[in-house]
């Protein structure tokens, strides 16, 4: 994460909140010779204490879980590259601005019992964003052939311990230059969802 204190004043509340509506990260955890990286969906708790996902047997994360592993999961939002002809003043040099947040925490595997529950709930978060669709339920499955699938995945959880998000948006420009870059960035932007990096650009105030 960018290491200036500038774009880590985010409430913690406010990264949670990121955290949960993206619902998808990056999770790290260390391997013998380099890091064991996986990309999971995820459900975080109420109060951000907790988060749950599942991987699949064959993961090399799901074999290295003989005991708890401490663990990270990054979760990225919108970014953009931003040229510095868009700031409209001069002795800029390129960068990229972009949205993250790190959870931090312990892993550990889950009873196998605890699967199905999860995988509902899984379910319901995202189907319930795709109304008026009819939420898909997993009871929708064929006789014994939800328990098939169930026996090549395991449930997870990991205790979060600490939470750390990049907002970087250009705070540190004036209003007017900052606001010059979003919309160039909005026109000509590339990375992921560089409209929606704009509009919050356009929307952080100003920092020292």
């Amino acid at each position: 994460m960018h290491p200036n204190p500038i774009y880590h004043d985010a409430e913690t509340a406010q990264n949670l909140g990121f955290a949960r509506e993206r619902g998808f990260g990056v999770l790290s955890v260390n391997g013998p010779d380099a890091p064991m990286l996986s990309h999971v969906p995820f459900l975080l708790s109420e109060d951000g204490k907790v988060a749950e996902l599942h991987l699949v047997r064959s993961n090399p994360i799901t074999r290295a879980l003989k005991e708890p592993l401490q663990a990270k999961i990054a979760v990225s939002g919108p970014d953009s590259y931003i040229s510095p002809d868009w700031y409209g003043v001069i002795d800029q040099v390129p960068t990229w601005n972009y949205i993250a947040v790190h959870l931090t925490g312990v892993l550990e595997l889950r009873p196998h019992e605890e699967l199905h529950d999860l995988l509902d709930r899984q379910s319901a978060v995202y189907e319930d964003r795709l109304l008026p669709k009819v939420p898909w339920k997993t009871a929708k499955m064929s006789d014994g052939v939800m328990d098939k699938m169930m026996r090549m995945i395991v449930p997870c959880r990991m205790q979060i311990t600490d939470v750390d998000g990049t907002w970087k948006l250009g705070q540190n420009k004036p209003d007017a230059v900052r606001a010059s870059a979003a919309e160039h960035a909005k026109a000509y932007g590339f990375g992921a969802e560089a409209d929606i990096l704009a509009a919050l650009m356009q929307g952080v105030s100003p920092r020292d």
